[in-house]
């Protein structure tokens, strides 16, 4: 909490003590049962979690990024896989909040902030994954409707959700051709694929989402017409922060739960903790947390202020701090021996459920690919 104002170390306590007896305890059931927590939530909706960067005339939290990073970090140190789609729902209700207009707004948003429904963001395709100006879905327009056909895939919360922010083709080629709707659950047309199996990220659904000639309403589409493309990339910003700090707090559960293994473990007839290989070991996992929980809170306030440099800072936040932070989760694992690898261990679960973080929310190559961008060009 260095650094932070009083209300900021406020919204930390009620999310760590909201992790630590609403979600800790339940982490591992979650997960093996593949429970999507719909009660959970709608608790910590209650609390502002639902809409946190939202504009409060529609139900929202009207929080900065910052203090959006740090609701996220400590909600994750109880549940990494259901922080994780809480902040793609918090994603997708911002950008309906931003981009929408005052009748989508008053429409969508307050059952949305208070998680009385939930959202999903469709953007990847089974053919275009980093490459998302070349998605095929398209809507036709049609008289004062769209007709849309395609397909997503890898959509947190398919099936289970009730509101679909689509990106999807109006125009030619290339990304000015991408307009965004939102779609709801039960329209003709809108189905799903299987649940898939996962190797983490358990306590959400994940599924393909299908339109075959699905019929949305003009009046459903958010912003003009190609400007789709945009809408998504400026929303993943704030998404790459959130993932970031969803990392952020499984890697801190994850240093805890090595220091005790540490202290209470005896080999060769002492404390593990007085084995200095590991004492070191432990000292770097806390080092590299610090410094990436630095660079996420960095980026987070570059883009409140709406800075020029505030899509880099974002890509280098997320490619430093899920890359450390999956490191540091793996080392804890491998600091508690064979026991880490026991599900009885909340530390093999922080290692899967933040493994696909260097993956979505744009891969770490993509992620890469930006920032030497940025730099080539001046």
């Amino acid at each position: 909490s260095t650094g932070l104002t009083e209300d900021q170390k406020e919204f930390q306590k009620v999310a760590l003590d909201f992790a630590a007896k609403e979600m800790a305890p339940y982490m591992a059931e979650w997960d093996e049962k593949e429970i999507f927590p719909v009660e959970t939530m709608r608790k910590a909706a209650q609390l502002g979690f639902g809409g946190i960067y939202v504009k409060p005339d529609v139900g929202g939290s009207g929080l900065s990024r910052l203090d959006t990073s740090i609701i996220f970090e400590a909600l994750s140190t109880g549940c990494a896989s259901t922080t994780a789609y809480m902040s793609i729902h918090n994603m997708c209700v911002w950008m309906i909040d931003t981009f929408g207009n005052k009748e989508q707004r008053r429409r969508f948003c307050p059952s949305l902030c208070s998680m009385e429904k939930f959202a999903s963001y469709c953007l990847t395709e089974p053919g275009s994954g980093s490459d998302a100006a070349s998605l095929l879905t398209s809507a036709q327009r049609k008289g004062d409707t769209y007709v849309l056909n395609g397909s997503k895939a890898f959509i947190s919360g398919g099936g289970d959700t009730d509101v679909y922010v689509v990106m999807c083709r109006t125009g030619g080629p290339g990304p000015k051709g991408i307009s965004c709707l939102v779609l709801e659950k039960g329209m003709p047309g809108l189905s799903f694929g299987k649940k898939e199996k996962k190797v983490g990220w358990n306590s959400q659904p994940t599924r393909a989402v299908i339109f075959e000639d699905c019929v949305v309403p003009v009046g459903n589409r958010l912003g003009a017409e190609g400007q789709g493309f945009s809408i998504a990339m400026q929303g993943l910003n704030g998404g790459r922060i959130n993932i970031a700090s969803c990392s952020l707090g499984a890697a801190h559960a994850s240093v805890l739960l090595a220091q005790e293994h540490l202290t209470v473990r005896k080999q060769f007839g002492e404390p593990l903790a007085n084995n200095q290989y590991l004492q070191f070991g432990l000292a770097e996992m806390a080092t590299r947390l610090v410094a990436a929980r630095l660079m996420v809170r960095n980026a987070a306030r570059a883009l409140q202020d709406g800075r020029e440099d505030a899509a880099v800072l974002c890509s280098m936040a997320k490619l430093f701090a899920t890359d450390e932070c999956f490191g540091i989760c793996n080392q804890a694992l491998q600091m508690h021996g064979g026991y880490g690898y026991l599900k009885d261990y909340a530390v093999q679960q922080f290692v899967r459920d933040i493994r696909v973080h260097q993956i979505l929310e744009g891969t770490n190559e993509v992620m890469r690919m930006i920032v030497a961008r940025n730099l080539l060009q001046g």
